[in-house]
């Protein structure tokens, strides 16, 4: 498992009954999470003295519970990346911290690379993979087909005092831009993507993770550069085992340029109970 241990900013403080309690900054929210299979052991003041409870609905969906005066949003810090927080409608708060393990890892790679790396950052919602790519020196391209997610990484990127590096923000469907960065011959060192579990194109393609993810995949080789640095594939999708990520890099990318891939869980660490909560799953191939 891969855990994103050094935050400041952000934290788990326990779990149970199908929720977290967590802290972003000065806040505390409680939100439901599937993972959570486990009672909670004591239903302490801090589980019912929060700042927000997003609660599900039997009918799916569910809705915000505010229990004390929250700004519209507020910022977090995780090294010298800044990040604006805002509870949204479908739970999310537009950050997933576990990603940090990720970002500590790219950061580093882009870092040590001695030379200029291009990165393409598909499904890029709000732009934590952006910001920790520019920040090491990176020139990037994010893609999403949310505006208003793409806003919102426009923002954040601006936050963590990064407005004027090389970064173009382009609101798109990814497989049309993949397929037109084909055309245009254009390339890039590193490649990020986080795919959702389902999805719609713009003229109504269906995509579905098990059936799409792999051909997808398989596309991107033709706009690697010669030289590549770095592929990392995100996932959220319930069911999927990291070893089929790693399978599916050891069929496209390593074939091709060779090098190492690894795979695996990504997590947070629980404060109360000292145990990780696993949060997706990861892919890497690098050089």
């Amino acid at each position: 498992m891969y855990v994103a241990n050094d935050w400041q900013d952000y934290e788990v403080i326990d779990t149970g009954d199908g929720e977290k309690l967590e802290r972003w900054g000065d806040v505390v929210l409680r939100r439901p999470d599937p993972q959570i299979i486990w009672p909670i052991r004591e239903e302490s003041r801090q589980w019912r003295e929060v700042h927000g409870h997003y609660h599900r609905s039997s009918s799916g969906g569910g809705q915000w519970e505010m229990k004390k005066q929250l700004p519209e949003r507020w910022t977090v810090s995780y090294d010298r990346l800044k990040f604006y927080i805002r509870p949204t409608n479908f739970k999310h708060t537009g950050l997933f911290p576990e990603q940090a393990a990720n970002w500590r890892w790219m950061m580093d790679k882009i870092s040590a690379a001695g030379r200029p790396i291009q990165v393409l950052n598909l499904f890029a919602y709000t732009g934590g993979a952006t910001v920790a790519a520019a920040s090491a020196g990176a020139s990037v391209v994010h893609v999403d087909a949310a505006k208003g997610m793409v806003q919102w990484a426009k923002e954040n990127l601006a936050l963590s005092g990064l407005g004027d590096r090389p970064v173009r923000f382009i609101t798109d469907d990814v497989f049309k831009f993949v397929q037109r960065e084909q055309r245009r011959g254009n390339k890039y060192d590193a490649i990020i993507m986080d795919p959702p579990s389902y999805g719609r194109g713009p003229n109504g393609e269906m995509w579905k993770l098990e059936t799409s993810l792999y051909p997808f995949v398989e596309s991107c080789m033709s706009i690697l550069s010669d030289t590549p640095l770095f592929f990392l594939i995100n996932s959220y999708t319930t069911g999927i085992s990291p070893t089929v990520l790693h399978n599916i890099l050891s069929m496209t990318v390593k074939r091709q340029h060779g090098g190492v891939i690894s795979s695996g869980e990504l997590g947070l660490p629980i404060t109360k109970s000292g145990l990780n909560l696993p949060c997706g799953i990861l892919g890497r191939w690098e050089e």
